[in-house]
């Protein structure tokens, strides 16, 4: 697939495949399965997919001054490597804000990497970001998107959030029976499906809850 806009979503429903696409693309990068830069080298189980390696990367004339694959599912595996790489490096920890991501929030610690240690001209990659985020936090999410997009980054992401995937003029895929399939925001079933919950809450727990 040709990632040819500055943003890109992959999504599906669980177990669709698309986290497992997303961490191949960070593994081809050379980034940690884990999550984080390529300077992140530790492994608390080795459970990633080997499909990185019957992927190629084609690299367009495009030089980028940090790369970061974000996976929430671990990444407070990803703070505690922060932590001990701190001890050896004091200035580390300024770069995620100056404080330890494990003595804030989840959602303050996701915040905290994503305006600071995410600022420069980057490729980031981010599976499930909204996983900690509150709706306002989502909302200055997409404000972090736009400023780094105008930077001249290049972002890929999967989501479950309406939100999240509102980002203007994105590319939209959807991970279905296996393989990738073009959607636009209106009719990705992301929003769909929220739309119709939201507009018919009681008809919908009505039903769920029929015996």
């Amino acid at each position: 697939m040709e990632f040819s806009k500055s943003v890109t979503y992959i999504v599906g429903e669980n177990g669709s495949g698309k986290s497992t696409l997303l961490e191949a693309i960070a593994n081809l990068l050379g980034l940690n399965a884990e999550g984080g830069s390529k300077n992140f080298n530790f492994s608390t189980q080795e459970t990633h997919s080997t499909l990185y390696e019957e992927l190629r990367a084609v690299r367009a004339d495009i030089s980028y001054r940090n790369t970061f694959f974000f996976r929430a599912e671990s990444f407070y595996n990803v703070a505690s490597e922060v932590d001990r790489l701190a001890k050896e490096d004091k200035k580390m920890l300024y770069s995620y804000g100056g404080i330890s991501l494990h003595k804030q929030s989840h959602g303050e610690s996701f915040m905290s990497l994503f305006t600071n240690r995410l600022r420069n001209k980057g490729l980031y990659i981010f599976d499930e970001p909204e996983a900690a985020l509150s709706y306002m936090n989502q909302l200055r999410f997409l404000v972090w998107m736009k400023d780094s997009v105008n930077a001249g980054s290049q972002i890929i992401i999967s989501t479950h959030s309406p939100v999240i995937l509102a980002y203007p003029d994105a590319d939209i895929y959807v991970a279905e029976d296996g393989i990738l399939k073009h959607s636009s925001y209106y009719d990705c079933y992301i929003y769909r499906d929220m739309l119709a919950f939201i507009t018919n809450k009681d008809l919908v727990i009505k039903e769920l809850f029929s015996e």
